[in-house]
């Protein structure tokens, strides 16, 4: 617990410019101070001490306005930048020095049974407001922008954006955008269907008419 300790903290001293010391990081911030929390109550978890542990993770949110619940599996070097309302659920598993934003949810939809919540890769970032919704995986060194709703797997090295999000880079390439301009318009293509049904009909009315003549 100790080293998860340490390397928590020169998570956040080499990623926040504005982090001066070690000393500042380990009393000034609450989203170490959740993180730390957490490692405590997820090991009560673990060894089947879950009232306690709920208890813990309940303060925890109190005092510093992030939610983890004890199930929940944290790697090293995980940072929470500023942290208020980050919820992280109960079969969430992070990998080594992620980094969320205010406002993060890692959730599950409420329609699956087990694990429920997402994984992260190495290295992943969400960015301020992101919901991550289901039980797939976000691949190393991905990044899910401010506000975007992500509800299938990512692979590794992607830039997700959007509501639904979809993925715009991989491995720094951009990916091909869908033509905006000459995608099918269904309204024109239900009215040309139409129309052809129309002058089959009307054909057919004409035969009979030239038959009862």
């Amino acid at each position: 617990m100790f080293n998860n300790i340490k390397s928590d903290i020169k998570a956040i001293r080499d990623r926040d410019p504005a982090a001066r010391s070690s000393l500042e990081v380990f009393f000034m911030y609450s989203g170490f101070h959740a993180v730390c929390w957490h490692r405590v109550a997820h090991r009560l978890y673990k060894n089947h001490f879950f009232g306690l542990a709920r208890f813990i993770s309940q303060l925890n949110r109190f005092f510093t306005g992030i939610e983890i619940h004890p199930g929940a599996t944290i790697g090293r070097g995980l940072f929470i930048d500023h942290g208020m309302g980050v919820v992280i659920g109960e079969t969430t598993e992070i990998g080594e020095n992620c980094t969320l934003y205010q406002g993060v949810t890692l959730g599950g939809t409420g329609k699956e049974s087990g694990k429920r919540h997402p994984t992260l890769g190495n290295n992943v970032m969400v960015g301020s407001g992101a919901k991550v919704l289901g039980p797939f995986k976000v691949g190393d060194n991905s990044k899910i922008a401010a506000g975007a709703v992500v509800l299938s797997e990512v692979p590794p090295n992607s830039t997700c954006v959007g509501v639904p999000a979809r993925i715009v880079k991989i491995n720094n390439k951009r990916v091909s955008d869908l033509d905006q301009i000459h995608i099918p318009d269904p309204v024109s293509q239900e009215l040309c269907r139409l129309e052809a049904r129309l002058a089959k009909m009307e054909k057919k009315l004409a035969e009979q008419n030239n038959d009862e003549k």
